[in-house]
């Protein structure tokens, strides 16, 4: 008897996966100093951008890297684990509908939005971004697209089987759909609570609330862009309001 595995993870999640555990795990043999320095040099930083990057750790170079790099970078173990787990929900899903590359692009452009977000509300801010919340956050609007339209047809159990069978919907649709309509609105306001400390974990830093804005937004919006529908995928069902 064939048996379905209940955890089928593509390899294009394990080894992000296994890329962030390896930058945490090299940067905690550093000295502190030492460590200090790369974290910084990694670190999504918006001084860079009005005039202090000369006199931050990675100069110049960290002003363009570090849009990426930020999200190899974690805070500590705890926040590793979270964003790991969330991967693991998320990235699964989406990895299995788009491919491992469309995934992986997909991936870096919600984390740069968030990024840019971030950086458009909080310019000269010296504080440092860092951690895959923004991308993970982009595969969460991602999933928002299909993910209704899989139980509206009875065919949840796809998303581990099939993804990419699931009819995408529509932004057009999307944004009139209650249930996609009221997550937003709740991981939003998630996210604007930690503004209060609504949401911390882990013993260092805040929550960069508007990367996790800026990557679900994106997320939400652009999947449409990353699709590489199958010839041999189903029709979609006609959308009701």
């Amino acid at each position: 008897m064939n048996r379905e595995p209940i955890f089928n993870v593509p390899g294009a999640v394990l080894a992000t996966l296994g890329v962030l555990i390896a930058v945490h795990a090299a940067l905690s043999f550093l000295a502190p100093d030492d460590a200090n320095w790369w974290v910084l040099a990694l670190a999504f930083i918006p001084a860079r951008y009005s005039g202090l990057a000369n006199e931050l750790p990675g100069g110049d170079v960290s002003a363009v890297t570090s849009f990426v790099t930020h999200m190899l970078v974690h805070a500590d173990l705890t926040h590793l684990i979270f964003n790991s787990a969330w991967l693991l929900a998320f990235g699964t899903v989406l990895c299995a509908r788009l491919g491992s590359f469309r995934f992986l692009t997909f991936s870096i452009a919600g984390g740069i939005s968030g990024a840019l977000l971030f950086l458009v509300i909080n310019p000269g801010l010296v504080a440092p971004v860092i951690g895959a919340s923004g991308a993970i956050s982009a595969m969460m609007g991602a999933v928002m697209r299909f993910l209704f339209t899989a139980i509206d047809r009875g065919e949840g159990y796809l998303l581990r089987e099939r993804p990419s069978a699931i009819p995408l919907t529509t932004l057009k649709a999307a944004l009139r759909d209650r249930r996609i309509v009221l997550a937003s609105v709740a991981f939003i306001a998630i996210n604007l609570l930690a503004i209060i400390g609504f949401g911390k974990f882990g013993e260092t830093g805040d929550i960069a609330w508007e990367a996790h804005v800026g990557g679900y937004l994106f997320g939400l919006c652009a999947l449409g862009a990353f699709e590489g529908a199958a010839q041999n995928e189903p029709p979609a069902s006609p959308e009701l309001d």
